[in-house]
């Protein structure tokens, strides 16, 4: 079956590249040519991977990827963009974006990321079979196969990448999780911006878990996390 990729670009000579260049690669492949226009295609759903570029007219890319995370999209997405910026770059993966090809690129370049990407996804999916969908944190019931975290009554929607940064905690709950092999394991790779993108997250999973006195995200200089959970003891002292 054909993945169905949709594509939001400004520049419509590269917009129609890309959809040319990718449907000989056997993609289907929708273009818009703003942010407005990708948001309302990609609500529709039934997309496998989204490619945006940052900069565009009435809403730029990274506000687009934005919105659709607070509406509870995972769809993945690839940013295109012509800024090199630490802090852009660091923007973009806190929003969740699965990688970064900056203009001028190789269309091989961007296949390949796509491939790496959709690939990955699928592995992801598969992989979380052998692992609990459900996951008990002190007051907190960690919900993975629906992204979430419920609380005395209260559910919050996580984002993709704080699901899967939250269950490969949980997985190694009470042990050494080492940072370079979680960037991995989330991302497919390793780099700097990746490691910084990591640590945001894990920022925003303390923030979500502060209500419990007895969960800490506790640091281990140079080696990665532990998901530390006092379990109560709820046996009586009979004497």
């Amino acid at each position: 079956m054909k993945k169905n990729i949709l594509v939001v670009e400004d520049d419509l000579n590269l917009g129609f590249l890309l959809v040319d260049f990718l449907q000989d690669e056997n993609f289907q492949v929708k273009l818009c040519k703003d942010g407005l226009a990708g948001l309302e295609a990609a609500q529709k759903g039934g997309y496998d991977l989204c490619i945006f570029d940052v900069m565009m007219p009435k809403m730029d890319g990274f506000s687009l990827a934005r919105n659709l995370r607070h509406k509870g999209c995972t769809t993945p997405f690839i940013f295109l963009t012509a800024k090199s910026m630490k802090e852009d770059r660091l923007k973009g993966y806190d929003i969740g974006a699965e990688d970064y090809v900056s203009k001028p690129f190789e269309v091989e370049e961007l296949l390949c990321k796509i491939n790496v990407v959709l690939r990955r996804n699928q592995q992801d999916t598969t992989a979380a079979i052998n692992y609990p969908e459900q996951f008990e944190l002190g007051a907190y019931t960690f919900k993975y196969a629906t992204q979430e975290l419920e609380y005395k009554g209260t559910t919050h929607r996580l984002t993709q990448k704080e699901n899967e940064v939250l269950r490969l905690l949980c997985i190694n709950k009470n042990k050494i999780l080492k940072r370079e092999e979680a960037v991995f394991d989330i991302y497919g790779k390793k780099d700097y911006f990746l490691g910084r993108s990591f640590d945001v997250f894990i920022s925003k999973i303390r923030k979500l878990l502060k209500h419990d006195p007895n969960i800490k995200i506790e640091n281990v200089f140079k080696v990665g996390f532990i998901l530390n959970v006092v379990e109560e003891d709820r046996s009586v002292n009979m004497f």
